[in-house]
């Protein structure tokens, strides 16, 4: 019996300019992360949910940022942590990339958030 996907993210899907798209891609991820350091959703949903190969290919295609390039590619093998690794060593990559993709994150917001700051405060 094959598992049904309720709640796929398609990011060709999200409208606006690419900065906004990424801004939002960011935001996504923060939460993606959240819910699986928290056990909410498993590496396997997160793989069906998001992190899927449509949006790799549109990140890779449409984003051409680093950071948003690895934090695919991170999420895409987190599944693959608990089946290589001993169980333990497995949960602690596990916390370690998830903090990887969390930073990334971040530095994804605060590129976004850095000229309009830096306009405020000059203004």
């Amino acid at each position: 019996m094959k598992h049904q996907v309720s709640s796929r993210i398609f990011l060709a899907a999200t409208q606006g300019a690419i900065a906004q798209q990424q801004e939002l891609f960011a935001l996504l991820n923060l939460g993606l992360v959240q819910s699986l350091a928290s056990g909410v959703i498993s590496p396997t949903e997160a793989v069906e949910r998001f992190y899927h190969a449509e949006n790799c290919l549109y990140v890779q295609k449409h984003f051409r940022q680093k950071a948003a390039h690895t934090i695919m590619s991170h999420g895409v093998q987190l599944p693959d942590l608990f089946e290589s690794l001993p169980a333990e060593e497995a949960q602690r990559e596990f916390y370690r990339e998830l903090e990887v993709m969390r930073s990334l994150s971040l530095q994804l917001l605060e590129r976004r958030r850095s000229p309009s700051v830096a306009t405020r405060v000059a203004a």
